[in-house]
């Protein structure tokens, strides 16, 4: 295989080589390679140490210098250049207390979570697997460097990076590896949800979120939180269609969906997920769970809820659960889509900002400011859902009196 490595890291490992060091790519952007993917990310790692690193290029930023990360400035690009190091004690199951630097790739190497992500390459060397990656690949299979128990161990969080990495490249968890998950979910507790989200996400978003089972079969879902354990924990997990756009608002509600809206607000926060997705799936699920009728005051009662966009998630997430259960018909939703459609060209009322009346107006028409302000709104606005000819001030101001 062709084996193309951006200019900018050659010239890095370049540079490094003529001054004795030894350098390579490393980790993920050598197990994608291998895959035919684009790399997201291109780490390197070298013999050189960060202070040797800094001396050797004009532009450099202390990323991480005490673990031995130093990005390199080439352009606007910057990149992660890292000593081998052999990682100290793991005093909280998520980081090591201490790191030590080694002259040893293989050391380096050594402390990797799995077997696909532990190989490196120069153009020199070619690829360096002490570990059987390549075969792993060949295989599918996401095993751990070395003892499952040690790596897990090491960092709790690593169980859930295991059935991520199994969604996103469709592969199987090596027995050993599986049975160790199953042992170390407890120590999921210890780490934060900030980063138990990230991976969840990336799960669902993946083009296997159907995977998010294993997280319920191995136990870890207890350890993610109770309401996230409760949805699903004692039932099965409703399909997931990948044709549903891997945005993470959109998974996350297909998921959530046989919950309610408070169950669903209640998960996301515990994962302490953004306020505009938290509040995203909070409304598809509840929507997900109410029938389209397809009728035009109806509708209109439903798009004055929501933003347009979120809207049309509604209808494709629909769409794409109509074969698994939704409350309408494949006709149904045609005919809701169908009227949407016409209610939006026809420029109908959905909101206060688009009422023919102001609260200015409510109020010189005699009723008393504050609460009663909104109310009267309110009520003018279910009026002109229900038929948008009624739109006029003459005839709200008349209604009003």
């Amino acid at each position: 295989m062709e084996i193309r490595v951006p200019a900018p890291v050659e010239r890095i490992i370049g540079q490094l080589n003529e001054h004795g060091y030894e350098a390579y790519i490393v980790g993920g952007c050598v197990r994608d390679m291998l895959l035919n993917r684009e790399p997201g990310d291109w780490d390197i790692t070298t013999s050189a140490l960060p202070g040797q690193v800094k001396e050797l290029f004009h532009r450099t930023v202390d990323t991480g210098i005490q673990h031995g990360t130093v990005t390199v400035m080439m352009g606007k690009e910057g990149y992660e250049v890292t000593t081998f190091r052999v990682d100290g004690e793991y005093e909280d199951g998520r980081h090591p207390k201490s790191v030590s630097f080694t002259p040893n790739l293989t050391e380096d190497l050594k402390r990797r979570d799995f077997t696909i992500n532990a190989m490196a390459y120069n153009k020199a060397t070619g690829f360096v697997d002490e570990f059987g990656g390549v075969e792993d690949l060949r295989r599918g299979i996401i095993r751990c460097v070395g003892e499952p128990m040690d790596r897990f161990t090491e960092d709790a969080l690593r169980i859930l990076r295991a059935i991520r990495f199994s969604a996103q490249l469709a592969f199987e968890i090596e027995e050993r590896t599986l049975e160790a998950i199953r042992v170390i979910a407890p120590n999921l507790a210890r780490v934060s949800k900030e980063r138990v989200q990230v991976e969840l996400t990336k799960l669902l978003c993946s083009a296997h979120p159907e995977r998010i089972a294993l997280v319920y079969e191995t136990g870890i879902s207890r350890y993610v939180s109770g309401t996230f354990d409760e949805i699903y924990g004692m039932g099965t997990i409703p399909p997931i269609p990948t044709a549903i756009p891997p945005q993470k608002h959109l998974r996350w509600a297909a998921f959530l969906r046989k919950a309610t809206p408070d169950q669903a607000f209640t998960v996301l926060k515990d994962l302490k997920l953004d306020n505009d997705t938290i509040s995203r799936v909070k409304t598809l699920v509840d929507l997900l769970g109410r029938p389209l009728v397809p009728e035009k005051p109806a509708l209109r009662r439903v798009m004055s809820r929501i933003e347009p966009a979120l809207y049309d998630d509604l209808l494709d997430l629909k769409d794409a659960l109509l074969p698994f259960g939704v409350p309408e018909t494949g006709d149904m939703l045609r005919r809701a889509r169908t009227l949407s459609g016409e209610i939006r060209r026809d420029g109908d009322c959905l909101d206060l900002k688009s009422l023919a009346v102001k609260g200015r107006d409510v109020m010189d028409a005699g009723v008393k400011p504050g609460k009663a302000v909104g109310e009267a709104l309110a009520s003018l606005l279910e009026l002109v859902l229900e038929d948008p000819s009624r739109n006029t001030r003459d005839y709200l101001l008349q209604h009003l009196k």
